[in-house]
């Protein structure tokens, strides 16, 4: 079976807990996941499958969605609920709901974010986490990422204590980006300690979440005999891309062989198509020629 499952992950779980699960239930080896998700954060985490594991630096690379919760007043080790309070001050009731919808939308575009302690990317052939565990700070390297869109999901500030405000955003945003260091940036804009209180994914990679499947639909699925419905096409979670189908057999073989074609005028600003049949049968995607202008080569070939 080749495929995407859309799995919705439950708070929890790490991503590389919800992958075991797949390939054991499965019982495929060919399994990964398109993009770490907190074990605390639940939400759609698209599971590639068979072939499917082809794309998976595709949909990890995609934009997602989350909705996020803010808590103003404290900051964690790890920016999140989870860590230990480090610092704390009491929220005022001069704070408006205006300042923070200002707030929020001064994050729009492009921002540059120092990624968390409590994080899984490597520094000097070590995880950051690994570090932080250790007690060890280290210097992170600084990136850039890009915020699409920010919105107010809140229709007031809700006062828990004196030292805990919180509002509901949802955030449109690059892959790489974290919303825990946003929660803290944001706090930061408004002059308090703040740390991410919950967070959903609810779309990834156009996956939104009510396309997706829990473990409780997929262990009956695989009992009903009806995986097949657990599980989407390369063509149904690839709809961010470009298509071209092929005109006859004779192209659709020379596609089927990785060969070199002249760059298609269509989609000369998409650095992907996919190629696919009539069936919807993807054949493969392509990509601009990095070295050679005016030509395309295959980037992944299915069949």
């Amino acid at each position: 079976m080749n495929g995407v499952i859309p799995l919705w992950k439950p708070a929890g779980m790490t991503s590389h807990d919800c992958v075991a699960r797949i390939r054991g239930l499965l019982r495929m080896k060919r399994v990964g996941h398109t993009g770490t998700l907190d074990p605390a954060v639940e939400g759609v985490l698209p599971i590639c499958i068979g072939k499917a594991t082809k794309i998976v630096s595709l949909l990890t690379d995609s934009v997602k969605v989350y909705e996020a919760e803010i808590s103003l007043g404290k900051l964690t080790t790890t920016e999140d609920q989870t860590g230990e309070v480090v610092e704390k001050a009491a929220v005022g009731s001069d704070l408006t709901y205006k300042a923070c919808v200002e707030a929020l939308e001064s994050f729009q575009g492009s921002i540059r974010q120092i990624p968390p302690m409590y994080s899984a990317i490597r520094v000097d052939g070590k995880r950051l986490y690994e570090y932080a565990r250790e007690g060890i700070e280290v210097d992170r390297p600084e990136r850039t990422v890009t915020i699409h869109e920010i919105e107010m999901l809140s229709k007031e500030l809700e006062r828990v204590d004196e030292d805990d405000v919180r509002f509901v955003f949802r955030a449109t945003c690059s892959s790489g980006t974290y919303i825990r260091t946003l929660c803290v940036n944001i706090g930061e804009k408004l002059g308090f300690p703040a740390h991410l209180s919950k967070l959903v994914r609810t779309e990834a990679a156009t996956i939104q979440a009510s396309e997706t499947v829990t473990f409780q639909e997929i262990e009956e699925a695989i009992e009903n005999d009806q995986l097949n419905e657990c599980v989407q096409t390369l063509s149904q979670t690839l709809t961010f891309l470009p298509t071209y189908t092929p005109k006859d057999e004779d192209e659709a073989k020379k596609f089927r062989q990785g060969q070199v074609f002249p760059s298609f005028t269509d989609f000369a600003n998409d650095s992907y198509i996919k190629i696919e049949q009539s069936d919807q049968r993807v054949i493969a995607i392509y990509q601009n020629h990095p070295k050679k202008d005016g030509l395309m080569k295959p980037f992944k070939v299915f069949e």
